[in-house]
């Protein structure tokens, strides 16, 4: 049995894993995309389906984006055996001279929410996230569609979990395999959080993960072929 959870990142939906989702399944495997309900969705919380007793099998895989590592329940992660972390990172905040102007500037983010100037907050962040695509180029989400009044709250409260993040989550197995994905041109987690990532996973794990870096590409990985890269990467494992 061969199951998937995704997790997308702060200010997107489950939509933006239509792609993925649609070319998993024909390819014989359940997927199951979490929801925040930022928008107009409502928020889902898939869990893994029990396997019969024939299936001898069991591939357990979670894809997160960038804060989706940290948005992941205990049950969820501790039960991956396979995980695949895209533009992701442990501490969203480094240690070191950066750390003081970027939280400064995540706080400005957290006093617009709710504001006047929300939605020129929003629109820039997700330019830069887009970067160097096209804002066209990706699937009509929250930011662009509008936030509900409850999703606006858990927005500023994931943002708040972002700003706090400083370690890899506690129920991420040492067990379980990892592939990390990161975008040369990535204008949202800095140089160094990738690096720490790199970092932190090699000392948890009983394995080394396995490390891509995509030229050119931003922090929405929008490489055309990484689905398929990726699909045989842990197909490699079987």
């Amino acid at each position: 049995m061969k199951q998937v959870i995704a997790m997308h990142g702060w200010g997107s939906d489950s939509n933006s894993w239509q792609i993925w989702a649609n070319q998993f399944r024909r390819n014989g495997w359940q997927w199951q995309s979490t929801e925040r309900g930022y928008g107009e969705l409502p928020s889902f919380r898939p869990y893994w389906e029990k396997a019969s007793k024939k299936d001898c099998y069991q591939q357990r895989v979670v894809i997160a984006h960038s804060l989706g590592l940290h948005l992941l329940n205990n049950e969820i992660l501790s039960n991956a055996t396979d995980i695949v972390l895209m533009a992701s990172f442990s501490r969203f905040i480094p240690n070191g001279i950066e750390s003081r102007v970027l939280k400064a500037a995540l706080k400005g983010m957290q006093k617009r929410l709710g504001t006047t100037e929300e939605t020129t907050m929003l629109n820039n962040f997700l330019q830069k996230a887009c970067r160097p695509e096209e804002i066209r180029e990706i699937p009509p989400g929250p930011i662009t569609k509008g936030l509900s009044f409850e999703g606006r709250k858990q927005l500023q409260a994931d943002l708040e979990l972002l700003i706090r993040s400083h370690k890899l989550p506690r129920d991420l197995q040492t067990k379980s395999r990892v592939l990390i994905v990161q975008g040369t041109e990535d204008s949202i987690v800095l140089p160094s959080s990738r690096s720490a990532l790199l970092e932190d996973l090699k000392k948890h794990l009983d394995g080394d993960p396995t490390y891509w870096e995509i030229n050119g590409a931003g922090h929405l990985l929008l490489d055309p072929g990484l689905i398929n890269r990726v699909e045989n990467w842990l197909d490699a494992y079987r």
